[in-house]
């Protein structure tokens, strides 16, 4: 009979065989660690973080107004749109791929809402017969095409738009949203299918039809015209309204506590299993620094923000309930599931995930049709901050800003490296930005050139980075 402790030394060769850490950490040895991670290259978010903390300083010391109530709910409402963009492209360029269309292709979600809602369901009067039956079997194709890469969810949602166009569904402002993601995923079909089936690199695809797109867009809102959607409370809202105090405190309860629970659960489920983690003491802050700050911010949105006393003006945003659960459905697609450790086998290396058994075609159509339904959400909510949809729509800066959000943020170029929060501290960032030179007066063309001045910034950081990383192995 073996005796238990020769046992002991076994398990303990074997858990090092197989490179276990179970070794706990102290406070001043976890900081010292990360120190040697930020010095190895592995920069993360914080170059992202560390500017915004300085953008707001800036700008809060040049305009009186940058730090009222009304302007911080504004930087919520403007910036989401692109923030849920990004969140999208994250997906993209973790597989070191690019989507040039995905702004134009939220105009295109826009537009066919839009067309629907004012035409009083009737598209086929709105668009014309010929357009109308060409761009029901691009949809069925799309579908078809999803349905050939067994990706089931995405043909299941993409069938669902021509469907509603056939039948003429009434004009409902959920119908209207749902017929937007349809078109969205639709078109994130088409894409994917010509980059992971038929070969052809995303950049080429995505350009030319982001020069499609643009021309949809045009053909259905037509040169100079405008499809006005404010007359729809529901869809007006989303962007514009604001939860009440009980619900804006349901959700700080909901969102900061589920965090709290999650974090904590998940630290002493390591410390139980004899695994490494963090020090309690360095969790119980991060947990603290989160839950504080969360209650303050839902504390100074429950005010009343109105500039005109006779009206009140008060709670927390929609669209940020929105934008957080898409940050938590999509942070869990990406560390918590099958799926997203197969997204960043394949950005990381896609032969060998390919002979590990990873079907990369299939992942990499998926990614496309991802961002482009996050395209189609941001452009709901884009459209409802303005109220209408206009031939520009998704044009400009859309997509510019949605890229540069999530390498800001510190996605990478290359692939391989990124989280779907780097979308929002990016995003974040320009909102910060844009809004702050706005309060100072400063024309587009100074807008503009900061914009690209930081994206470049953000590129070489990330590429500085990945070669200090490759130099110190890590």
């Amino acid at each position: 009979m073996t005796d238990t402790n020769e046992k002991a030394p076994q398990q303990e060769g074997a858990i090092s065989d197989f490179g276990i850490d179970t070794t706990s950490r102290s406070t001043g040895e976890a900081l010292r660690d990360y120190v040697a991670k930020v010095k190895g290259g592995d920069l993360g978010a914080l170059p992202a973080l560390l500017g915004l903390l300085v953008l707001v300083i800036f700008f809060s010391v040049r305009s009186d107004v940058f730090l009222t109530l009304n302007n911080i709910a504004n930087l919520l409402q403007q910036g989401s749109g692109i923030v849920i963009i990004a969140m999208g492209l994250v997906f993209v360029l973790l597989l070191g791929e690019i989507d040039l269309s995905a702004g134009t292709a939220s105009g295109v979600a826009a537009s066919v809402m839009a067309l629907h809602l004012v035409r009083n369901g009737n598209l086929m009067e709105g668009m014309g017969d010929t357009v109308f039956y060409i761009f029901v079997v691009l949809l069925i194709l799309a579908v078809a095409a999803a349905a050939w890469m067994r990706l089931w969810v995405g043909a299941a949602l993409a069938a669902v738009g021509p469907v509603i166009m056939l039948l003429g569904v009434p004009p409902n402002p959920w119908i209207e949203m749902l017929l937007a993601l349809t078109v969205g995923t639709a078109i994130g079909c088409i894409t994917g299918f010509l980059v992971a089936r038929v070969g052809i690199p995303s950049f080429v695809v995505t350009l030319a039809l982001f020069l499609a797109w643009g021309g949809v867009i045009l053909q259905l809102i037509g040169q100079g015209g405008t499809l006005a959607i404010r007359e729809s409370k529901v869809l007006f809202n989303v962007a514009n309204g604001n939860l009440d105090t009980f619900g804006s405190w349901a959700l700080f309860v909901l969102a900061a506590g589920g965090y709290a629970a999650i974090v904590l659960t998940r630290h002493f489920s390591r410390l139980r299993k004899g695994l490494v983690a963090k020090p309690t003491s360095l969790v119980l802050i991060q947990v603290a620094i989160v839950v504080v700050l969360s209650a303050a911010g839902t504390y100074l949105l429950t005010l009343n923000r109105a500039v005109n006393p006779t009206f009140v003006i008060a709670g927390v945003p929609y669209v940020v309930p929105i934008v957080l659960a898409l940050l938590v459905i999509g942070t869990l697609v990406l560390d918590r599931s099958k799926y997203g450790r197969h997204v960043y086998a394949v950005g990381g290396n896609a032969e060998a995930a390919r002979r590990a058994g990873i079907d990369v075609p299939k992942i990499r159509m998926s990614v496309f049709v991802i961002a482009s339904s996050a395209a189609a959400i941001g452009a709901i909510v884009y459209s409802s901050k303005v109220g209408s949809v206009a031939p520009s729509a998704g044009g400009g800066n859309t997509l510019l800003f949605a890229v540069g959000a999530a390498v800001i943020g510190g996605t990478s170029l290359f692939g391989g490296k990124g989280r779907l929060r780097d979308a929002v501290i990016g995003g974040a960032v320009i909102a910060v930005i844009e809004n702050g030179l706005g309060l100072l007066k400063q024309g587009a063309a100074v807008v503009a050139m900061v914009m690209g001045l930081v994206l470049l910034l953000a590129a070489s950081v990330d590429a500085l980075s990945r070669k200090r990383a490759a130099v110190s192995g890590r």
